[in-house]
């Protein structure tokens, strides 16, 4: 590493080819991310996370709920484990986001501990994040680590490349979900055949809360778990729509999301 005027400069930790395939694409593969120690490390604060009593952390559905069945969640995890803060503040991960978006600065809109349950797991239906996010820009991204080796049979996920063009469409109910397909308004539009994307735990992707993206079910005897990043470049403005992370936070309409709940992570030097 260099520094510069005091600043610690990061080495490139993704490649031109790398960013260009996601600005292109809407989404790309960085393997070897972190180092197997760190991603031991992460697993073990995950279950902690995950199963003790949280005070900032929301679950956001109870053992044997329906959603319960896609996706057993727990938000802002980073806010009551200093493990997992940890991850979810790398500054490598986060650097990697920047890079991939051309953003001056990122910030960190929340964390997600997302589990896929074992046996009774179903698929997450195609879907966009972005219409779920409060925010009047479309710009925000996630990193998608899983702690697990994961593909088809406990829930990878599948993008298709260059959906993030079709702009922001509407949300899929995960219970009883949508085609989102049909949202597309260019019915002659020829999108690309979806891409299947193992991984090795370690590795991650990242994605534009534009593109379409799906997983799997997990059909293993074990849960399929994931640390999921939502990053925004700093300047993103609230839209004023409810969420779990905006709410009661005095934040107001059509100005920038920021303060210590939203932390800058990484800037260009």
């Amino acid at each position: 590493m260099n520094q510069t005027k005091g600043m610690v400069r990061m080495e490139m930790p993704v490649t031109r080819e790398q960013i260009e395939f996601y600005r292109e694409n809407g989404f790309v593969q960085i393997d070897n991310v972190l180092t197997q120690e760190e991603v031991a490390e992460m697993a073990e604060a995950m279950e902690e996370a995950m199963t003790e009593k949280s005070v900032n952390a929301v679950k956001t559905d109870k053992s044997g709920g329906s959603y319960y069945r896609v996706l057993n969640q727990k938000v802002n995890v980073w806010r009551d484990h200093g493990v997992m803060a940890k991850y979810s503040l790398h500054p490598k991960v986060a650097e990697i986001a920047r890079l991939l978006s051309g953003a001056s600065k990122m910030r960190l809109f929340h964390d997600h501990a997302l589990w896929k349950m074992p046996e009774d797991s179903k698929a997450t239906p195609w879907h966009q994040d972005a219409p779920y996010w409060p925010m009047n820009q479309t710009q925000a991204l996630s990193a998608w680590i899983p702690v697990d080796d994961v593909d088809e049979k406990n829930g990878c996920m599948m993008f298709v490349p260059g959906s993030h063009k079709e702009g922001k469409l509407k949300g899929i109910d995960f219970l009883e979900p949508q085609n989102i397909f049909d949202y597309v308004q260019d019915k002659e539009a020829n999108l690309k055949k979806p891409v299947v994307v193992p991984l090795k735990k370690g590795s991650c992707t990242f994605h534009s809360g534009l593109t379409f993206h799906y997983a799997y079910p997990n059909m293993s005897d074990k849960p399929r778990r994931v640390l999921a990043l939502i990053y925004m470049p700093d300047g993103t403005t609230y839209s004023g729509a409810g969420h779990i992370c905006t709410d009661n936070f005095g934040l107001q309409k059509d100005e920038p999301i920021r303060g210590g709940t939203f932390p800058i992570l990484a800037r260009e030097i």
